[in-house]
């Protein structure tokens, strides 16, 4: 007997103009939440740079920015003349990366609840709740167990 894979939905970008956050942090805030959920996993290809940026009616050199960073930060992998893909492996990264990155996630997060309408509070309890319930997500670990 056969048992039948799960449908995966192809993976489609979407935009929230009125967010206050850049348009090219909003997609990379989406391949990261993909990629944590499962809906991207290592080897999927992504649109073309042309593609997302016709889709949203954005400059392709917005899409662009979001590519290269997370090809810098080892997110993506491109390959010149077959495309943008999810990495294969994740970098090791240090005590002070880790923390740098972080920091940063706090901040953006922080920012984003706030053009939200949220307040740090709101923030807190939600999270408490959220580790209570043992919704910590599928690519957090727990603390001091390495990835």
């Amino acid at each position: 007997m056969k048992i039948p894979l799960p449908v995966r939905r192809p993976f489609t970008f979407r935009l929230d103009m009125q967010s206050g956050v850049p348009l090219y942090r909003q997609l990379i805030d989406q391949v990261q939440a993909a990629i944590a959920g499962g809906l991207l996993v290592p080897g999927d290809q992504l649109p073309t740079v042309r593609q997302v940026a016709v889709d949203l009616e954005i400059n392709p050199n917005t899409v662009m920015r979001a590519y290269r960073e997370m090809e810098i930060r080892g997110i993506l992998d491109t390959q010149q003349g077959t495309g943008t893909f999810v990495a294969q492996q994740t970098i090791d990264r240090d005590a002070i990366e880790h923390s740098r990155g972080l920091e940063q996630l706090v901040e953006e997060f922080a920012a984003r609840a706030g053009a939200g309408g949220f307040n740090l509070e709101e923030l807190m309890i939600a999270l408490r709740d959220r580790v209570t319930e043992g919704k910590q997500g599928r690519a957090l670990k727990p603390k001091g167990e390495k990835r």
